[in-house]
């Protein structure tokens, strides 16, 4: 399938790592010039694309300062691709979560994307781009030590059909996917969240992980992996599907059992 991609433009958020890498390396290989933010640079993000910046997205001001960094860099963007986001593990519940925390979580998965796409509008409205966000399988089930990040997951998604809606009629395609458990970091590496999940449960980090698919009910019985959904983003940038917009895609492995 041609995508016809080359010479195309996209500003990437939170992309060092696991699902935002993988979005970035899929659409250079089909001849995207990327623009990236992250808070850590890795080696394998600068050989995917020159054009990275390191920027913290909870900052209004650095977000800011991005956009306008990466608009200036790109001439103009055609694809947006909200992906920045963390779940952090609330294994001590509802009540130990400060205001704090919880504005946190909201910046980071929320109201960077609101800053992000207002920058990115007019020239997306101009080119008849695309915005695709990457929100999470959370946002339709919520679990108790994942509520304030299933919460703005839930907004991301909520905030995406509100944009199609509005600006669908002037060219741009608003569309989220939802993920569930996928391969990276946040899972394989001895990353803060899995560990306290393991911890919680008793177990040994290598436990926690191998009962993982079985205990969330993938019936696939195993991760996504992040080029799953990077696929997933080529094709909705590709304008293949054009009449695709305000729609949420569900990536996982069978974890919803709802019709």
């Amino acid at each position: 399938m041609e995508f016809k991609l080359a010479g195309k433009t996209a500003l990437v958020t939170g992309a060092s790592r696991g699902i935002g890498l993988a979005v970035v390396q899929a659409l250079t290989a089909e001849g995207v010039r990327v623009a990236a933010g992250a808070r850590t640079i890795s080696d394998a993000l600068l050989e995917a694309t020159p054009l990275v910046r390191r920027t913290d997205l909870t900052s209004a001001e650095q977000n800011a300062e991005f956009a306008e960094w990466a608009l200036a860099e790109l001439g103009g963007v055609d694809l947006l691709v909200n992906n920045v986001g963390g779940s952090p593990a609330r294994t001590d519940g509802f009540l130990a979560i400060s205001d704090e925390e919880w504005q946190h979580t909201f910046e980071l998965n929320f109201f960077s994307a609101v800053r992000t796409t207002r920058a990115a509008l007019p020239s997306l409205i101009e080119r008849r781009g695309a915005v695709v966000n990457i929100g999470s399988v959370n946002s339709r089930l919520a679990l108790p030590r994942l509520i304030d990040y299933a919460a703005s997951k839930a907004a991301l998604a909520n905030f995406g059909k509100a944009l199609s809606e509005e600006f669908g009629g002037q060219g741009v395609r608003v569309n989220t996917i939802s993920p569930g458990p996928t391969r990276t970091a946040i899972w394989t590496a001895d990353d803060e969240m899995a560990a306290g999940w393991a911890k919680s449960l008793g177990v040994s980090h290598e436990e926690f992980l191998a009962q993982v698919p079985q205990a969330t009910g993938l019936n696939t019985g195993k991760f996504a992996e992040p080029e799953e959904i990077a696929t997933l983003v080529v094709l909705l940038a590709s304008g293949r599907v054009p009449n695709m917009n305000g729609s949420d895609i569900v990536l996982d492995g069978g974890m919803l059992k709802e019709a």
